[in-house]
């Protein structure tokens, strides 16, 4: 798919699901236990699938769903085990590398998309899905579009669990603890907000750097802001820009001064991605900058209610609110090479097609992937997911992660200089002049 055409997707695919949720049909599908056709095979021989993942802690609701798809199947196809293998992000993407250079990924292993997956395509260690998806019309389930970013020469590698936003969650009684009473849109006035969350003693944002894609995501926004809307890293690949734009070299200098100010814990790249946000829906942190997949995790802890969510911050007075970054989600692949390759899919198709159901009643339904049947109000969701549903209906379009857009040897250099910058100030015309020399040698 061209770049074109993912950018246009960007901003169909994430104003369709606003729509889809307000379609406001109480009529869901057939009880999950009964939905699931018996697999060709798997009732006659003894079959182990490995399903990694990214979804280790217990307490979220996406670890809750996974389980309870995968107890249904293992229940209705007796003759089939699920072995779970359940990482943290970086560490599943590190081990999927190993794996993947020899040869041996497990049956369903999660990718992202876009650039980041194509390597893995690309050495043909990833099954077609299209049967998969032409089965019972699953691929209909999906946001229009959205697995596009999953495909290549018209063929869908693997089914994304969501698509959403980055906004900043902010803690009601923290703000309040402060003295905090207009929340900010502007970037001078989130530094003073988070200057006066740390003169009070409450960790301003929450972060987990040591899975380094966290700070960058951060750093996505600033620079959708600096560079007056999207597509920076676009025109880098097409030859309009280059790292070294005055928009690139601001971005950095925003990010460091947000660093300077102490806005995250100390010790923030020795801290987990699970474990950062953990620091904020244990209400030990004010703000917590990040997609908003974390909805249904944050409505399960134990800040559940005192929670609101605003547009990240224009910078210097560039910028639209209503632009974001937007994150098609991780996906679930399937091992070409798998010794259960039809059970596998039959399982894929199983758990994909249960999954906005499972996701729904597990009010985890914010930035779903998938067409979801119901109403929020209705079906007791907070004011937080229903404010975020009403935001999703005025995006106006965005960026994709950084490691989305470029090719992994780029995405690992930057990646790596955007956490050098949580333990060393550096000049931002050497780390664009950096970018951009990386840029130049692994185009």
């Amino acid at each position: 798919m061209s770049r074109t055409k993912m950018k246009a997707f960007a901003i169909v695919v994430v104003s369709a699901l606003a729509l889809t949720l307000a379609a406001c049909n109480n009529g869901q599908s057939a009880s999950p236990g009964n939905s699931g056709e018996p697999s060709r095979g798997t009732e006659t021989k003894d079959v182990t699938i490995t399903f990694q993942n990214i979804n280790p802690d217990p307490s979220t609701p996406s670890y809750k769903m996974i389980k309870q798809i995968v107890g249904q199947y293992e229940q209705d196809h007796p003759h089939v085990k699920i072995e779970l293998d359940s990482l943290n992000t970086d560490q599943q993407k590190l081990k999927l590398k190993t794996q993947a250079a020899a040869k041996e990924v497990p049956d369903i292993t999660i990718v992202n998309p876009a650039a980041q997956m194509k390597p893995f395509v690309d050495a043909g260690l990833l099954a077609p899905l299209n049967d998969v998806a032409d089965k019972e019309g699953l691929k209909d389930t999906f946001q229009n579009g959205l697995l596009n970013y999953y495909s290549f020469d018209d063929k869908l590698y693997a089914f994304p669990d969501g698509n959403n936003i980055e906004v900043v969650f902010y803690n009601k009684e923290l703000f309040k603890q402060a003295g905090i009473q207009k929340l900010p849109t502007t970037f001078d006035e989130l530094i003073t907000t988070v200057k006066t969350l740390k003169a009070k003693g409450i960790t301003p944002i929450a972060i987990g750097e040591k899975d380094s894609w966290t700070g960058s995501l951060l750093f996505m926004n600033i620079l959708l802001r600096t560079n007056e809307g999207p597509n920076f890293l676009n025109d880098v690949l097409d030859g309009k820009k280059t790292f070294n734009d005055p928009a690139f070299v601001e971005a950095v200098d925003a990010f460091q001064e947000l660093v300077q100010a102490g806005a995250f814990p100390d010790g923030a790249t020795s801290i987990d991605y699970n474990a950062g946000g953990n620091i904020f829906k244990t209400g030990k942190a004010a703000m917590y900058i990040m997609g908003t997949w974390e909805t249904g995790s944050i409505d399960a802890s134990s800040v559940a209610g005192k929670v609101g969510a605003f547009q990240f911050p224009t910078v210097n007075g560039k910028g639209d609110v209503n632009e974001y970054v937007i994150a098609p989600g991780s996906a679930f692949a399937v091992s070409a090479n798998s010794e259960h390759l039809q059970e596998t899919k039959d399982f894929l198709h199983y758990f994909i097609k249960e999954m906005p159901k499972i996701q729904f009643d597990l009010k985890n339904a914010i930035g779903s992937g998938q067409k979801m049947k119901g109403d929020l109000k209705e079906a007791g969701y907070s004011e937080l997911a229903i404010s975020l549903n009403e935001l999703f209906k005025n995006v106006k379009g965005g960026d994709l992660a950084f490691d989305n857009t470029m090719n992994p040897a780029i995405a690992q250099a930057h990646l790596s200089s955007i956490q050098n910058l949580f333990v060393q100030k550096e000049d931002s015309a050497q780390v664009a002049k950096e970018h951009q020399n990386t840029f130049e040698a692994n185009k």
